[in-house]
């Protein structure tokens, strides 16, 4: 039994889902462009940087799911992966889920990008287990609130621990795991697996792969 598990953004995707989804309501007329987009793009560079708080950012990017209604939300949603995240699904991606799933390998994507967004994302990948952050919900729609650990940094080993529990495991009982990764931001769970891989890494991660024998690979050029 072996398990590869995949972050999303910027790893099997070239380009960031949370990012994206934002920009897309700011074309749907939903959000307004200069009050979103700045806040939007700083915290993007917060998390390049390592220094993004989290439930600040949720508060952030949740709020809008709040707002519309969720026939509405789905609706948009299936717009969204048409005109954003198609674009920035990559064949080599598609190759790798591929393998693995040849392979006879579990497959788990894990970000922390919340559910909503990039539960229709892993499953057109072939991929039908998601980690992500989990937006709150009461009667079917959404509050804006998170339930749960938000699946980021140490946050994902926590959530893949849960995961892995209510399924009556552990990731001992795998004969190896992977996880391949953008970010310096998933050390804490690349250093906890067997094979870690550093997939387009930022340059703090592919300093951190070259000097601990990683392997590097790009699913964006061949």
């Amino acid at each position: 039994m072996r398990l590869a598990i995949f972050d999303l953004d910027n790893t099997l995707l070239a380009g960031d889902s949370d990012f994206q989804w934002g920009q897309f309501l700011i074309e749907e007329g939903y959000l307004d462009r200069e009050q979103h987009l700045a806040r939007n793009l700083q915290f993007y560079e917060d998390y390049k940087q390592g220094k993004l708080d989290i439930y600040a950012f949720l508060d952030f990017q949740l709020k809008p799911l709040s707002e519309i209604p969720r026939a509405e939300l789905e609706q948009l949603h299936a717009r969204y992966m048409e005109r954003k995240v198609r674009p920035m699904m990559t064949d080599l991606a598609q190759a790798l889920v591929d393998k693995h799933k040849a392979q006879g390998d579990e497959l788990l994507v894990i970000t922390a990008t919340n559910s909503f967004v990039t539960t229709p994302i892993a499953k057109a990948y072939g991929i039908d287990q998601l980690i992500g952050t989990t937006p709150e919900q009461i009667d079917g729609q959404f509050t804006g609130g998170v339930t749960g650990t938000p699946s980021f940094q140490h946050g994902k080993i926590t959530r893949l621990n849960e995961w892995l529990s209510a399924r009556g495991q552990s990731l001992a009982d795998y004969e190896t795991v992977w996880f391949y990764s953008d970010s310096h931001n998933d050390l804490p769970l690349m250093q906890l697996v067997a094979q870690p891989v550093a997939v387009d890494p930022d340059d703090t991660l592919r300093a951190y792969a070259e000097a601990h024998g990683w392997p590097i690979i790009s699913l964006r050029h061949a």
